[in-house]
């Protein structure tokens, strides 16, 4: 097994494109959500779920538990990250709450599909914290 997943590192640099483009545009952006845990089991949830989408660390990692299982990976996070791309693009011409939630719930299924077609028990753990906390606060800060 390769350490670099080329696949999953595309991916993340095609969803951290518009999220860059985001922080450029508000320099001055501050959370509305402000509690602590919450938000470090967030970014805990986040920096492992990108992580483990690059790297592969051999601990409970169980392969591909689909046929074709690489297929569906590869084609999956490609229509995912296009799919948040699109949806970044619509909520620069009017946010909303609602595209906003959908900002937080893509990432989720990409990070949680990743992981449960490659049999990644640490990614999808990692994608479950991420989502919660991530929703919560994405609609505390969008509504």
């Amino acid at each position: 097994m390769a350490w670099l997943n080329i696949y999953g590192l595309i991916a993340m640099i095609i969803i951290m494109i518009p999220n860059v483009i985001f922080a450029m545009k508000e320099k001055n952006f501050e959370s509305k959500y402000n509690n602590k845990v919450v938000e470090l089991i967030e970014q805990i949830g986040r920096f492992g779920s990108m992580g483990l989408m690059i790297f592969n660390i051999p601990l409970l990692d169980y392969g591909y538990w689909f046929t074709k299982g690489k297929v569906l990976y590869v084609s999956s996070i490609a229509v995912l990250s296009i799919l948040y791309c699109f949806v970044w693009f619509l909520y620069f011409q009017k946010a909303s709450i609602e595209k906003a939630i959908l900002l937080a719930i893509i990432p989720t299924i990409l990070f949680l599909l990743s992981g449960i077609i490659q049999g990644k028990v640490l990614l999808i753990l990692s994608a479950i914290l991420f989502g919660i906390t991530h929703i919560i606060i994405t609609y505390y800060n969008n509504r």
